[in-house]
């Protein structure tokens, strides 16, 4: 299947380096990501509309089972709100969750003829550490996302918003932020989401999006 032709700056696939971008967000057991339980996972990703503005997409969301071992720190459940053994909960498998949501994501690489996923997330690292000691507690042979790359959206509200908190991050940004949603992985996803587009597009409005180029302190902004 070939890309069909456009303005590839107004292509997902041009915006990040062929990178497909995927907010994740997890609610754990603890901080540890090898030995601490995996509870809760949401994964949300993106489209570009024809003028290049950047939409969220689809949202996938599993409660997890913790896998055979797992540490259950008891000030982390208090924290997050979170009872493993609630069977109203409705978990699957760490395996049978990220199988799923691979599946999303590997699905969306395609359709807009990305190379890679590369994950999203507020306090990146946190997340991204956690998806990668699953899968590979898990075996799973396909994994969509960059090894190490991530786009932090911590770092990016710093910048952009002065602020690194989520919440007061949306806040800034004109997002809507209920407090009491917090810590649920499908409701932080929802916003982290809308923050990241927020962010992407304003850079456009504001004019870094095409690039500019420099030649002879004439400035060359690429066009269609």
């Amino acid at each position: 299947m070939s890309e069909p032709k456009s303005n590839k700056f107004n292509a997902l696939n041009q915006r990040f380096r062929g990178f497909y971008p995927v907010v994740i967000d997890v609610e754990t057991a603890g901080f540890n990501a090898q030995t601490d339980a995996l509870l809760e996972i949401a994964a949300a990703t993106f489209k570009m509309d024809e003028d290049g503005w950047l939409l969220h997409d689809n949202i996938m969301h599993f409660h997890i089972q913790p896998f055979q071992g797992a540490i259950l720190n008891p000030k982390a459940l208090a924290f997050n709100g979170i009872d493993p053994n609630n069977p109203l909960r409705g978990a699957v498998s760490e395996h049978d969750a990220l199988h799923a949501i691979f599946g999303m994501v590997y699905k969306g690489i395609q359709d807009n003829y990305c190379n890679k996923a590369i994950l999203v997330a507020h306090n990146a690292n946190f997340d991204h550490n956690f998806i990668m000691a699953a899968v590979e507690r898990t075996g799973l042979k396909q994994n969509p996302f960059h090894t190490f790359a991530t786009f932090d959206t911590a770092s990016l509200s710093g910048l952009v918003l002065g602020q690194t908190v989520l919440a007061k991050a949306c806040k800034a940004a004109g997002v809507n932020f209920d407090d009491t949603m917090a810590h649920s992985a499908l409701y932080d996803t929802e916003q982290t989401a809308i923050l990241f587009c927020e962010i992407v597009n304003r850079w456009k409005r504001l004019g870094g999006w095409p690039i500019c180029f420099f030649e002879n302190n004439i400035t060359l902004k690429v066009s269609k």
